[in-house]
């Protein structure tokens, strides 16, 4: 699979790169024609930081943010999105003055929760939700629910890259949307042309990467 990976820089940012590999992959609950791999952008300083910079110049400094909900593996990204939110004068109501970064762990059942501990970051604050890829936007909307039981005040979403403008009426905000990357598609399961045509599914993917088939 490595052999077919493509390399699309950021519309606004060329230090930012995605590596896309085409293909037939399933996701949780959709197939799609493109593997994107976030690896780099992860774990990468330099690549966290550049996608950190280009999230925070949306924010002006009457904006309220005490809280990044860091999902799919990106608290890399999330403590320098804290940091250039802080350095562009961004408000936290905290009660010293910085915010939060934290990550929420999953039940049995898939729902997302957070343990005693981490609850005061979430109740009652200004909660920014940052996930890696956004494809059908069901994660996020999981999310979502979750930090509203929890007394969160939603104020935004940040991706990476986005295949949706909105999630339960919430605007999604991301570095590379599905325009950028040439002819992407995602399907329903019912409805995948590539299963209808008989090609077998090539890996099973996730924000942790690909487990091929």
């Amino acid at each position: 699979m490595e052999d077919r990976a493509i390399k699309i820089y950021a519309p606004t940012n060329n230090k930012i790169v995605l590596k896309i590999i085409p293909g037939h992959f399933a996701t949780n609950y959709s197939h799609v024609n493109y593997y994107i791999d976030m690896t780099a952008i992860k774990t990468r300083q330099s690549d966290a930081l550049e996608a950190a910079k280009a999230m925070a110049s949306k924010y002006a400094n009457d904006r309220v943010v005490d809280t990044i909900v860091c999902m799919d593996g990106c608290e890399v990204i999330g403590a320098f999105f804290a940091q250039e939110l802080a350095n562009a004068g961004v408000l936290s109501l905290n009660a010293h003055k910085t915010i939060y970064v934290i990550a929420p762990e999953y039940n049995s059942v898939g729902q997302m929760v957070f343990r005693q501990n981490n609850i005061p970051a979430v109740a009652g604050k200004h909660v920014v939700v940052l996930a890696a890829a956004i494809t059908a936007g069901n994660t996020v909307r999981r999310s979502l629910e979750s930090i509203s039981y929890y007394g969160g005040n939603i104020q935004g979403v940040e991706t990476v890259f986005s295949a949706v403008d909105e999630i339960e009426g919430y605007l999604v905000s991301s570095i590379f949307k599905a325009k950028d990357l040439p002819e992407y598609k995602t399907y329903s399961t019912k409805e995948c042309p590539f299963c209808k045509q008989g090609h077998k599914l090539e890996a099973v993917i996730s924000s942790n990467g690909y487990t091929l088939l």
